[in-house]
């Protein structure tokens, strides 16, 4: 019969990608796991994994019975949760960017305080590739990270779809429609602050770029965001930056904040959480909150486009009208 240390020993494998490193994970030795995963295979009357030297890596039938394993492991966690106190209570531990921490965390957190006043959290601020290294290592309960292909131990589920939008320095704005849609080919060469390659909107952005013909005189790469807008705000150049990040500055005197179109830019945010284990009480209120004020801020952008002009289209020749020349 299958024992529940057999599948963990399992899971393990495939998540660390090796048996020594599963055997570091589980506190068990490296043998001890060899041994439960033979046993499993022999259970289970099929190969779930191919020996490729020091590493491993998952059969077909593997990668099925990977997927139904954390599927169940996950319940069990649910139907614990369901038993216990109604009430959540505990620690809870969550990941955020900077996009997220700056404008909707404050009334995130305010509700969340009220709702669960004994729960003690602790919120840690880094950028994507930290904060899912830290969900895979079970040292967060959840973290919101810009959308991407995966990696073993991790699922994710979408939080929000937001619209990228120019910001710049409100004193330097040229025209008079500062506050609709802007064309960034229409802006001529343009000195911007973009994030390092290990965030994923920066593959975005430079695809952006390069799709639609858009000028670039200079590039700072920047991973720091209070400093990229404390030097946008006192500087020529510009920054692309979701508007969830920007929310809190819509009525401030610092910035222009224009979304991108023609065409536009999204970028997909998630949710991801250990893919073994049922996100608790506390967390899945505190991601409910999240999305919830998200959705506002999206209801918000909405209405902010509704108001403002489009961008004008040049004029088209008549049919029959050629140019003189």
């Amino acid at each position: 019969m299958v024992s529940l240390r057999q599948l963990r020993s399992f899971i393990a494998v495939h998540e660390e990608g090796s048996f020594t490193a599963a055997a570091l994970r589980e506190g068990a030795t490296q043998s001890g796991i060899s041994q439960h995963v033979a046993q499993l295979e022999e259970e289970l009357g099929t190969a779930l994994f191919v020996r490729r030297g020091r590493n491993v890596a998952l059969t077909a039938a593997g990668r099925t019975y990977y997927e139904e394993c954390t599927a169940a492991l996950k319940r069990l966690d649910v139907a614990a949760q369901k038993v216990s106190a109604d009430k959540p209570s505990g620690p809870l531990r969550v990941g955020l960017m900077p996009t997220f921490t700056r404008s909707l965390l404050p009334p995130v957190l305010e509700n969340f305080l009220v709702a669960a006043p004994a729960v003690q959290i602790n919120i840690t601020e880094a950028y994507s590739g930290v904060l899912t290294e830290m969900v895979r290592a079970g040292e967060l309960d959840f973290a919101a990270v810009p959308a991407f292909s995966g990696t073993p131990g991790v699922s994710q589920r979408l939080l929000l779809r937001d619209r990228e939008m120019l910001v710049r320095a409100r004193s330097r704005a040229a025209g008079t429609n500062r506050a609709g849609p802007v064309r960034l080919s229409d802006l001529g060469p343009l000195k911007v602050v973009v994030p390092g390659w290990q965030n994923t909107r920066r593959g975005n952005i430079e695809t952006y770029f390069a799709a639609n013909g858009i000028e670039i005189a200079q590039r700072l790469e920047l991973d720091a965001m209070m400093g990229t807008l404390q030097f946008v705000a006192a500087s020529d150049f510009v920054a692309i930056l979701p508007f969830i990040m920007m929310v809190a500055d819509l009525n401030e005197l610092r910035f222009e904040i224009r979304p991108l179109a023609d065409p536009p830019l999204h970028s997909e945010f998630v949710l991801i959480e250990p893919a073994r284990k049922a996100i608790s009480p506390a967390a899945a209120l505190f991601a409910r909150l999240l999305k919830e004020e998200a959705a506002r801020a999206q209801a918000l952008f909405d209405r902010m486009i509704k108001s403002r002009p489009s961008i004008p289209r040049p004029a088209r020749r008549p049919r029959g009208h050629s140019r003189v020349k």
